[in-house]
Formats: structure tokens, sequence, C-alpha cells
């Protein structure tokens, strides 16, 4: 009985992990959506209104990419030492 606890223990943890891992790496696509649409505007369009709205979601999804990698490795400390 004792056995089959301990691999259900052993798969949850390996699900919360890769959960954490998708949780990491939408943060990641999503920053990258965001500095495609930034570089996309100050390639493309000649006027120079929008180079503050590029500079802001350029802005953003460097943020956003640090802020991601940072909860993943938060996280990863918590779900180790539990």
């Amino acid at each position: 009985m004792e056995n089959k606890q301990n691999k259900k223990n052993f798969l949850a943890l390996g699900r919360t992990h890769m959960a954490n891992e998708r949780t990491m790496l939408s943060y990641w696509r999503t920053a990258l959506t965001f500095l495609v649409l930034g570089a996309y505007l100050i390639r493309q369009t000649p006027a120079e209104e929008f180079i503050l709205p590029a500079t802001i979601a350029i802005l953003f999804g460097v943020v956003l990419f640090i802020f991601g990698t940072v909860k993943f490795y938060q996280f990863k400390k918590i779900i180790n030492n539990s």
C-alpha cells in the first residue's frame, strides 16, 4: 500500500514540475510576441508616432520574459522543498 502511495506522490511531483515548465514557456511565448510586435512597429512603420508604443511593447516583452523566468525558479524551489 505504501509503495503505491509513493508512486502516486512521485507522479504528482512530475506533473507539477511539467506544469511549472509549461507556465514558464507560456510567459516566454507571450514575451516573444511583444518583442516581435515592437520590432515590427519600429521596422515597418515610417511614422515616428509608433516609436513609443513599439518601445513599450519591447520593454513589456523583456519584463515579461524576466518575470516568467524568476517565477519559474521560485516555484521550482518551492516544489523541490515540499
